[in-house]
């Protein structure tokens, strides 16, 4: 099972492809480097790696080539791990805060809320127990693809060691239910209930969540935590329900057809013919399992995934006892920095993921010659990918099956895949791969699967198709917000997303999105996730302790924030233009929206320690914030060196943060009536004062991210070229 997270080798943003090119060929001819004899061509594999991606584009049809699971097809959505039948009573009660979810990063929500002191809280979950991910993705060889002791969140807080380098579903699984039992969240917890929609009443300063068991609760906060790998993708294929035989989607996988279990043993399917369709992160999984145990299994291909060596082993005891107090977060802070580009004496995970980096930054690069430096990144891809096409020939014995296999495209188009099994499969004489050469099967029959001009006859079908990633939020998860006014989060990010760091957008108070879009996105996404939970239980209990009623981005400072993430994408979109289709490029089709609703681009380092450095500052700046009418009595501090003023019912303080040097930043009461006329020269000389403060953070945040990645940053929004990934 992957676990999150595309990087990408920048070209740049104001770096052309002639110029690169040129470079290479700079490169080749010995004019930038008299030391190196290439073995290859750059130009012609440049051009081979566009010949693949225009196939597949002229196919392609971007996420419409995928359909809705509703009607006769819902049934591929229901949950094969609970006993039908569950019923209870509709629940209506109060709370603090509402997490829905229940994977990893709800749990680690609920945790850093517990403790920050908030206690109250309810969580909402349609699967039958904790585990998000690892809960539907049962099937068998499922595995994270990030190290265990880095991705899996909390082991060092509830004592626990992962059994090997890179865990398996069951451990996995069992993990996230260890923390339930830690931290007593299944007390908290309301399992096999989907929220529906929820809204905010602007009279109670509240929100009411209606589930599908009829419930009511109301609570002050929300975090919407419904990750992202848990809504199967569809194919729109004719004929899909004309199947006769067997089907399912692999996160809902069937072991009362198969046999067997996560390890795999599916002895049911000795006389079955079984296919698959997709090659990606969780068919390279699949895919060994069922060479092993079915009759015959056909492997339907649209694109091959690269596959680089895993090299899993167990947990060294003694290892496990040297550590020190705080080493996780320390791995992890390591990994981060590695494979966004950024140097360490020590590689602490030392894996294929740091490998990579590592051979594609430190590729001789000088940063203060950027054409140079793209090129021979590009230069040190094209190597990197050479050893994986090799090390497809050497395994696999057939040549036109290897050849189908082989990937051609840049190491970060696609996320890298790492298997010890998977092209042995293709050697096994019951195993056949279908390569379709980037056009896609054609059409299900009621006997198979109709591709490359004939009929593949099969007994079970297998759909490895992925998840909704790339639709809008509401799509993606099947929940509706209403916020201030009766506005949907859909309409108001119809044209794209609109949030302060991710977290927040105006006009929906008091709530908190747990996501990557317009936040950071790394290949350790359990990462970021954390971060985001300690971010935002330090908003909730700053809010609590305040006596804030509401709290949400103001516009200025979502817009402000916005632009920064979409002036960013220039850093790889030049990059992902010359993908094949994937979930990485929105399937090769560009949308309007897709700039607003991409990552940070400067990566997860930088996008940290600008919210860390947000909540050191204590101001909450950039935030709408009111206040419930009892705190007034004491006064509004709003955290700005103790500003102080009396307020009637309701009052406001606005906190605008621009990101921009020299900008407005303007800071206002309303429904303020001053006793003293110094007052507003107080708020007065308190605006200039925090102006020059961060007029001063942007220029320290422009410095650190030259630092980090060596170029030079234009105007605090992100212009130039970044030489790292993401």
């Amino acid at each position: 099972m992957a676990t999150q997270g595309p990087i990408a080798p920048s070209a740049g943003a104001e770096v052309s492809i002639p110029s690169i090119e040129k470079s290479l060929v700079d490169i080749k001819t010995g004019e930038i480097s008299q030391e190196e004899v290439l073995t290859f061509d750059p130009a012609a594999l440049q051009q081979r790696y566009l010949a693949e991606r225009d196939k597949r584009l002229a196919r392609d049809q971007g996420v419409e080539q995928y359909i809705l699971l509703d009607g006769h097809l819902s049934h591929h959505l229901k949950d094969p791990w609970v006993e039908p039948g569950f019923e209870r009573e509709a629940i209506e009660e109060d709370t603090e805060v509402v997490i829905v979810g229940g994977g990893y990063g709800a749990q680690v929500c609920a945790v850093r809320l517990i403790e920050r002191g908030v206690n109250n809280f309810k969580i909402i979950e349609k699967a039958g127990d904790f585990g998000g991910t690892w809960y539907w993705n049962r099937y068998p060889g499922a595995q994270c693809d990030i190290e265990s002791y880095i991705y899996m969140p909390l082991i060092e807080e509830i004592g626990y060691m992962p059994t090997e380098k890179y865990a398996r579903a069951k451990e996995l699984l069992k993990h996230s239910r260890m923390i339930g039992e830690k931290y007593d969240l299944y007390s908290r917890a309301l399992f096999q209930t989907e929220v529906k929609h929820m809204q905010w009443n602007e009279d109670e300063g509240k929100w009411t969540t209606h589930t599908s068991r009829g419930d009511k609760i109301k609570s002050r906060f929300i975090i919407p935590a419904a990750g992202p790998l848990h809504r199967p993708k569809f194919p729109g294929l004719k004929g899909i329900e004309d199947f006769k035989g067997h089907s399912f989607h692999s996160s809902r996988w069937d072991f009362r057809y198969t046999g067997g279990d996560p390890a795999g043993n599916l002895e049911n399917l000795k006389d079955k013919r079984v296919g698959i369709i997709g090659t990606g992160a969780t068919a390279v999984q699949i895919v060994p399992h069922l060479g092993e145990w079915a009759k015959q299994l056909y492997v339907f291909q649209r694109t091959p995934s690269s596959i680089d060596v895993r090299g899993n082993r167990p947990t060294d005891e003694q290892w496990a006892k040297s550590l020190e107090k705080g080493w996780q977060k320390k791995r992890m802070d390591n990994f981060d920095s590695i494979v966004n580009g950024g140097f360490e004496k020590e590689d602490m995970v030392s894996d294929r993921w740091t490998d990579i980096i590592r051979e594609l930054i430190t590729a001789g690069i000088d940063p203060s010659n950027p054409v140079e430096a793209a090129a021979k990144r590009q230069l040190a891809d094209f190597k990197k990918m050479n050893q994986i096409r090799a090390r497809t020939d050497e395994v696999v014995k057939d040549k036109e099956t290897a050849d189908g296999l082989k990937p051609w495209y840049n190491q970060f188009c696609k996320r890298p895949c790492f298997h010890d099994e998977y092209l042995d499969t293709f050697n096994r004489p019951n195993v056949k791969l279908v390569d379709t050469r980037g056009k896609g099967v054609d059409y299900i029959t009621e006997k198979g699967v109709f591709a490359n001009g004939e009929e593949h006859e099969i007994d079970c079908l297998i759909y490895a198709t992925g998840f909704e990633l790339a639709n809008e939020w509401s799509h993606r998860t099947g929940i509706e917000i209403y916020g201030r006014g009766g506005t949907t989060i859909t309409e108001k990010w119809k044209d794209g997303a609109a949030t302060l760091h991710g977290w927040g957008s105006n006009q929906f108070p008091n709530c908190f999105w747990v996501q990557i879009v317009q936040a950071a996105l790394t290949p350790n996404f359990m990462h970021v996730t954390n971060e985001q939970a300690i971010h935002y239980a330090y908003i909730i209990s700053e809010c609590l302790s305040r006596g804030i009623r509401t709290v949400e981005p103001t516009r200025e400072a979502e817009e402000a924030w916005s632009d920064i993430i979409v002036k960013g994408t220039a850093v790889r979109g030049d990059f992902l233009k010359e993908c094949t289709p994937g979930y990485y490029n929105n399937e090769g089709k560009p949308s309007k929206s897709g700039a607003r609703n991409a990552t940070y681009g400067f990566g997860s380092p930088a996008f940290i320690k600008i919210i860390t450095d947000w909540r050191n500052a204590g101001d909450l700046a950039g935030l709408d914030i009111k206040y419930f009418p009892k705190n007034c009595e004491r006064g509004m501090t709003n955290g700005i060196n103790g500003a102080k003023a009396e307020a009637g019912p309701e009052a406001t303080t606005h906190v605008v943060q621009t990101l921009q040097p020299g900008a407005s930043l303007q800071l206002e009461t309303n429904g303020m009536e001053s006793k003293d006329m110094s007052l507003k020269h107080k708020f007065r000389d308190l605006q200039a004062k925090h102006q020059a403060e961060l007029n001063e953070l942007v220029v320290r945040q422009k410095e650190e991210v030259e630092r980090l990645f060596g170029f030079h940053a234009k105007g605090g929004s992100g212009d130039g070229l970044v030489n790292g990934v993401h």
